[in-house]
C-alpha cells in the first residue's frame, strides 16, 4: 500500500519579486580583473604556477579542462569570471549542483538571489517561491523532452528568453508514435503533457525574459557549446517544493549530464580537473566517471594516468597528500574531499583558498602565461 504523500498544490506560493535577498549581481559581481581579497600562500602560488602550466598542455593537446563548484561560487558573483574562462577556451566543462543552476538562473531572470533561510523557514517560505519553481521545472521537463540535460535545458531557457509549449494533441500523437520504436521519447512527452495539463498552459512560445542574462554562466555555455552540467539529489533544492516539479524529467535530463560529464572524464589523461569548494558532489560523480572511463581504457590497452586534479576549499589541510592518505585517527583523513580525490590516481593537489581569491588568480596567472 503507498504511504500517503505531500500535496505541494495545497502551497500558498509567493511571488520571487516578495522575497527579499542577500546578494545583488549588479552590485555584488566580481569582474575579471578584481583584486584578491586575500593573497595566496606560499604553497598556493606553487600550486597555481604548475596549473596554468598544465592548462596551457592541456588545451595545446586538446585534453579535457574541467571546473566543478558548488554553488556559492554563483552566490559570490563570479559568473564573469567563469565566462571569461570559457570564452578564453580555458574549460571544456563546467559543472555544480542543483543550487548552483538556481543562484544562476535567478541571478539572469531578476538580478538577486538568496534568501533568509532562518528566517523564511519559520515563516512557512523558503524555497516555496512562483518564478523560481514554475520556470526552472518548466525548463526541465521541456528540455528533458528535447534530448537536453539538466543545466543545457536551464542554459536554453535562458538564452532564448522562454520555451516553447507544444499543444496536448501533437504530444498524444509523438507518444502513439515513439511507444513502440522509442519508448524513452514517448516518456518524455507523456512527462511533458502531464505538466501542461496539470496547468493548462497553452500552445505556443512562453515568453520568459531575462534582463541580467549577461550574468548567466549557464547561458553563456548554452551560447558557446560548452558543456554546463547540473548533478542534483532529489529534495535538496527548492525547485522540489514547487509542484511544476516532476521527478522523471529530473532524472531523465541529469542522468545526460553525469553521461557528458563522464565522457569529459573518459578525455581527461593529459587533462585537468578544477574541484572548488565542492565536498561532495565533485569527488561522488567524479568516481564513479572515472571508473567507468577506465574500465573502456583497459579494454582497449590503455589506462587514464596524466591526469591533473586541484582541489580548492576553505578547510585547512595538514597533511601532504602526496605522502597518500592519513591514518584513521588523524583529522585530515575525514576530508572527504580530499580523500577521495587521493585515490583517483594521477596528481592531486590541494589548496586552502577562498573560491573567488583561486578563480581571480588564476585568469591572472594564464593572462601572464599567454
Amino acid at each position: 500500500m503507498p504511504f500517503p504523500q505531500f500535496d505541494r498544490d495545497k502551497l500558498f506560493i509567493k511571488n520571487l519579486s516578495e522575497r527579499e535577498d542577500k546578494v545583488f549581481i549588479e552590485r555584488d559581481h566580481v569582474p575579471v580583473d578584481a583584486p584578491l581579497s586575500h593573497p595566496l600562500s606560499a604553497q598556493g602560488l606553487k600550486v597555481m604556477d604548475e596549473l596554468v602550466e598544465r592548462l596551457v598542455q592541456a588545451r595545446k593537446n586538446n585534453k579535457s579542462r574541467m571546473l566543478t563548484f558548488g554553488a556559492h561560487a554563483i552566490k559570490n558573483g563570479l559568473a564573469p569570471v567563469f565566462i571569461h574562462l570559457m570564452e578564453e577556451g580555458w574549460v571544456t566543462h563546467l559543472a555544480t549542483n542543483g543550487a548552483g543552476i538556481i543562484h544562476d538562473w535567478e541571478f539572469a531572470f531578476q538580478g538577486h538571489s538568496s534568501e533568509d533561510v532562518r528566517t523564511n523557514v519559520d515563516r512557512g517560505e523558503f524555497g516555496i517561491w512562483q518564478e523560481t519553481g514554475m520556470y526552472l521545472n518548466l525548463a526541465i521537463v521541456a528540455g528533458a523532452w528535447k534530448g537536453l540535460g539538466y543545466g543545457e535545458a536551464v542554459g536554453a531557457f535562458v538564452e532564448d528568453d522562454g520555451v516553447e509549449i507544444p499543444s496536448q494533441e501533437a504530444l498524444i500523437e509523438e507518444i502513439r508514435q515513439e511507444a513502440v520504436n522509442n519508448p524513452v521519447q514517448a516518456a518524455a512527452a507523456a512527462d511533458f503533457l502531464d505538466r501542461i495539463r496539470h496547468f493548462d498552459l497553452k500552445p505556443g512560445f512562453m515568453a520568459v525574459r531575462h534582463p541580467f542574462k549577461k550574468y548567466g554562466v549557464q547561458s553563456a555555455a548554452y551560447r558557446l557549446g560548452i558543456p554546463f552540467t547540473s548533478h542534483p539529489m532529489i529534495g535538496h533544492d527548492i525547485i522540489y517544493t514547487h509542484p511544476m516539479n516532476h521527478g522523471a524529467a529530473i532524472g531523465r535530463s541529469a542522468q545526460r549530464d553525469f553521461l557528458a560529464f563522464a565522457q569529459q572524464v573518459h578525455n581527461l589523461d593529459g587533462g585537468v580537473y578544477m574541484s572548488i569548494g565542492s565536498a561532495v558532489m565533485s569527488p561522488m560523480i567524479f568516481e564513479k566517471s572515472l571508473s567507468m572511463s577506465q574500465n573502456l581504457h583497459i579494454q582497449e590497452g590503455k589506462h587514464i594516468d596524466n591526469h591533473y586534479m586541484v582541489i580548492v576549499d576553505l578547510q585547512e589541510s595538514h597533511w601532504d597528500w602526496s605522502q597518500g592518505e592519513p591514518p584513521m585517527d588523524n583529522p585530515d583523513y575525514y576530508l572527504r574531499y580530499n580523500k577521495s580525490f587521493n585515490r583517483m590516481g594521477g596528481e592531486m593537489r590541494y589548496m586552502t583558498a577562498d573560491n573567488r581569491d583561486f578563480l581571480l588568480a588564476l585568469v591572472q596567472g594564464l593572462k601572464n602565461r599567454q
